[in-house]
């Protein structure tokens, strides 16, 4: 299974901010404070509509323990690809969020056009994921604190912990095995990101992968990088990679 990064020091001291209640933004140039609220729950689906690159380094490999795979009927590529879909994550009280696939890559200009709709985004083609419950890297990034914040608690969500996408008449059942950070200044970060293995470029993959990343806006504030890119997303993100552990039909 991949080896993945532990977020910087900086992300970790933010993280403890969050959890103790304050909200992060994404592409807004700056984070606010709020109360979190009793759960979050997204719009209805939406129809389906890079970053500027320097120096960076990545954070330090981290082991994370992975439970066995599922081995589900392979769901149909193009259905799936194209499908909208569903995300709670119980951990953190989200329900409900609309995830909307698109043709393009993590937190481009459509990509980010979606999150600001208060609904999650989906990239797939070249430089995107697979669907729901495919063999590779699903991919699902959303907004922290703008757009109504459907991400604002993912640095509380742990290894271990379940994530549930809903698609196609069936709940596909991820869990958490490590964190990653990535850095839009950083042409092999974001290679890493997207890898169909995330944090292997060039791996074949061999099982149901799940990417969920939202934007460390706090992080990056509190360590003075104040970088933006042309969509106003600052330099890293935070993601939380898991593994397909059952499927089953939806309720």
């Amino acid at each position: 299974m991949p080896v993945v990064p532990a977020i910087p020091s900086a992300f970790v001291l933010a993280s403890v901010l969050a959890g103790a209640g304050l909200l992060a933004g994404c592409a807004d140039g700056g984070g606010a404070a709020a109360g979190r609220p009793a759960a979050v729950s997204a719009p209805a689906a939406v129809s389906s509509a890079s970053a500027s690159v320097g120096p960076s380094a990545s954070a330090p490999a981290a082991t994370a323990t992975v439970p066995s795979p599922a081995s589900p009927s392979a769901p149909d590529s193009a259905a799936a690809r194209t499908e909208a879909a569903t995300l709670a994550i119980p951990s953190i009280r989200l329900a409900g969020l609309s995830v909307v696939p698109y043709r393009g890559t993590t937190d481009d200009g459509p990509g980010t056009r979606i999150q600001n709709r208060g609904v999650a985004a989906s990239p797939y083609g070249e430089q995107g994921g697979v669907g729901p419950g495919e063999v590779g890297n699903y991919l699902v990034t959303a907004h922290r604190l703008s757009a109504g914040g459907p991400l604002r608690d993912l640095p509380s969500v742990h290894e271990g912990d379940v994530v549930l996408v809903t698609a196609g008449g069936t709940e596909y059942e991820y869990v958490i095995t490590g964190t990653r950070s990535t850095s839009f200044r950083s042409p092999g970060s974001l290679a890493e990101q997207r890898a169909a293995v995330p944090g292997r470029p060039g791996e074949s993959a061999v099982q149901a992968m799940i990417t969920i990343s939202t934007c460390a806006t706090p992080e990056d504030n509190a360590a003075g990088n104040r970088w933006r890119d042309a969509n106003g997303n600052p330099e890293h993100r935070i993601d939380k990679v898991g593994v397909l552990r059952a499927t089953r039909p939806a309720a």
